[in-house]
């Protein structure tokens, strides 16, 4: 089978016995997830070389080319897919950030302008907004009539959008907002379209009137003439060349005096009449804000998907060549394979496993995403574990994919390090995603801070005697580990032997206690000293918040692995096929030690694992490892990526042929 086929049913698998081999092709259908055809038409369209990075351009023309590639993207309808159908959209928001995903294997600039344009500056419109707002705005940012740029981030501000300084001031005599930057560290940063196409920009600012602020709002700001002179009032700077993400147009804007209609704030949230009252169906300033920036999760969501594709990308590119690429005499004269080399299956298959955990778990956060987002499933309550959710993955599946497209680099030697592989520049442009809609560390304290939220809900409904009960079971489960008895006790389970360690460490209920020991234990250890009480200042609670904050986002990046194991375990459960399951479960086995081994230090201080249970993780992993081995190839040819989407030497059989020639020559 060539690289190119669209089967991937491999030439390994058919020689392999039929009956008792797993069927690829049904990982391949579980892999694209609920919006199959969806992204089988991405895929197909991102084939297209029009679309395709071209690695000699300078900056200027690199942005040129991908805002012109925009009019492709909307021409072939699929932009359109998330707006109502007035808009010549389906309301499919599920389906939108599927396609947008898979614009990575194209080009990350194109696929980030995208977002810009439709998923952040259109988007704000149609959620933020109103009829008057989609009636006189969003067809015009659709069709790409007026490229705009959403105007929230500033210079000195970052992620913490509720301090932004930039100020929206209503003038009721004009009817009129007055936008201010008071001070350079107000200035709007890194704003996409904003250095060059943008005409208009969703502009946040704090909202005064009448002398009183109501926090953080969004405006419809023209920035812009048809030339591409700014109005007046309005100044900024391009952001330069960056270290990645080069085809998108960063830049700065800042405001003096620039006045627009009142009917210009998006008013969903927040609306002010015409003398000047405010008025707004959300009463708490709290909550309205979040509600506000929950309707611009999809950039979370969509981030994390698209971080995984990199790492997909990589990982199909790195496993061909080490299949191929032959190093090093073995024990039978011959040159051995890469991919036999033990530690090249550790530093590439456990990576592996943890795309495949990723994929099935983006899948299940888009589905969350569809339901609240087409209104079938919408509440308070829905859209705060949605906006958990999408922070948890989002941090995971980016750092995840940082990490795997660097080891896969470094697993190809200098072959990986040219061009055109690829590694070098997919790390380049997907380096900020860690730091994007929501910086990894502040998304995963939000993440901890709801785990801390709901021990003490748990702890309120259970009453006080049920607190009592909980607290003294968590302690004397912690005494009883303390003392040895949960590791007595793994001991009796296996045996006392190492295989029956790793049996143990093979059923899923054991990895789900350790998964979920991780975080809970975690939390239940940091809640007592960040809990508010009498004598208490917030100067000392911010210091203790300080001296828990490590452990803290360690226990909500455990978290966001749990999620992924669950849901992991979902698909191999799904699993009719008894040796597709198999392997599945192998997989998912792989995923799980290694989130475990990471941990092994914290489980072997709080004896949560036996000495000898955590030495047979190791051992474990590495024979699973062992196991994997011979399907390691399917299994990232089951990702479905053909040699037009990796456009890598590497990885088009080329290695294949070197060695055959080598071989034949000897």
């Amino acid at each position: 089978m060539t690289v190119d086929s669209m089967s991937v049913t491999t030439t390994t698998a058919t020689a392999r016995s039929g009956a008792q081999e797993p069927d690829f092709d049904r990982i391949h259908d579980g892999l694209l997830g609920s919006w199959k055809d969806v992204r089988l038409a991405a895929r197909a369209r991102t084939l297209d070389p029009a679309l395709h990075r071209q690695d000699d351009l300078r900056v200027a023309d690199h942005r040129a080319r991908v805002t012109a590639q925009l009019q492709v993207l909307l021409d072939s309808g699929a932009v359109r897919l998330p707006f109502p159908e007035q808009f010549g959209g389906a309301g499919d928001a599920g389906g939108n950030l599927v396609a947008f995903e898979e614009l990575v294997t194209a080009d990350p600039s194109l696929q980030i302008k995208a977002g810009v344009q439709w998923g952040l500056f259109a988007a704000a419109i149609l959620h933020l907004g109103t009829r008057y707002h989609h009636e006189h705005f969003l067809a015009d940012a659709i069709e790409l009539q007026t490229f705009g740029g959403f105007a929230m981030t500033e210079t000195g501000h970052g992620s913490d959008v509720a301090s932004i300084a930039t100020t929206a001031t209503y003038d009721p005599e004009r009817q009129e907002f007055v936008l201010d930057t008071p001070f350079r560290a107000a200035w709007k940063d890194y704003i996409g379209n904003a250095a060059v196409d943008a005409r208009a920009a969703v502009v946040f600012a704090q909202l005064e009137t009448r002398g009183e602020r109501h926090g953080v709002h969004a405006f419809y700001v023209p920035i812009r003439d048809a030339s591409g002179a700014f109005l007046p009032g309005v100044g900024g700077e391009d952001d330069g060349p960056k270290g990645g993400l080069n085809g998108v147009d960063n830049g700065r804007l800042h405001f003096s005096g620039v006045r627009v209609p009142r009917q210009n704030l998006l008013d969903r949230y927040g609306e002010v009449a015409p003398d000047g009252t405010y008025s707004s169906p959300i009463a708490s300033p709290g909550r309205r804000f979040f509600t506000m920036l929950g309707t611009l999760v999809q950039g979370r969501v969509s981030l994390a998907g698209a971080a995984n594709t990199g790492a997909k990308i990589a990982l199909q590119i790195a496993v061909t060549y080490a299949a191929q690429r032959r190093q090093f005499a073995g024990a039978a004269g011959d040159e051995e394979v890469l991919l036999d080399y033990p530690q090249h299956q550790r530093r590439l298959l456990t990576r592996l496993a943890g795309v495949y955990a990723a994929t099935y778990t983006q899948d299940e956060l888009l589905l969350d995403f569809h339901r609240v987002f087409t209104g079938e499933h919408d509440t308070d309550e829905s859209r705060q574990e949605l906006e958990n959710f999408a922070a948890a993955a989002k941090a995971e599946a980016t750092w995840h994919a940082l990490d795997t497209i660097q080891e896969c680099r470094e697993a190809c030697g200098g072959a990986g390090f040219l061009a055109e592989n690829r590694f070098g520049q997919l790390h380049a442009d997907l380096d900020v995603y860690a730091t994007f809609e929501g910086d990894n560390t502040v998304l995963l304290q939000l993440v901890g801070k709801r785990l801390l939220t709901q021990y003490g809900r748990r702890l309120k409904a259970a009453g006080p005697a049920g607190a009592a009960r909980i607290v003294a079971g968590r302690a004397a489960s912690t005494a009883a580990a303390t003392a040895g008895l949960a590791a007595l006790a793994q001991r009796v389970a296996d045996g006392g032997t190492a295989a029956g360690a790793a049996r143990s460490l093979r059923e899923p209920a054991v990895q789900e206690r350790l998964l979920l020991d991780r975080v809970e234990l975690a939390v239940a250890e940091i809640a007592p000293a960040l809990r508010p009480g009498p004598g208490v200042s917030p100067a000392e609670l911010a210091a203790r918040f300080g001296d828990h904050q490590h452990a803290l986002i360690e226990a909500a990046r455990a978290e966001a692995r749990l999620r992924q194991w669950r849901a992991f375990t979902r698909a191999v459960e799904r699993e009719t096929d008894a040796p597709t399951k198999a392997l599945l479960a192998l997989v998912r086995d792989v995923f799980a030690l290694t989130t475990i081994e990471r941990d092994l230090g914290w489980y072997l201080v709080r004896r949560r694992l036996s000495v000898s249970r955590a030495k047979a993780v190791t051992r474990l992993l590495d024979a699973l490892v062992r196991r994997m081995r011979p399907h390691a190839v399917d299994l990232v040819q089951a990702f479905g990526y053909e040699q037009g989407h990796l456009r890598a030497a590497i990885a088009s059989g080329a290695e294949a042929e070197r060695q055959a020639e080598a071989r034949a020559a000897r």
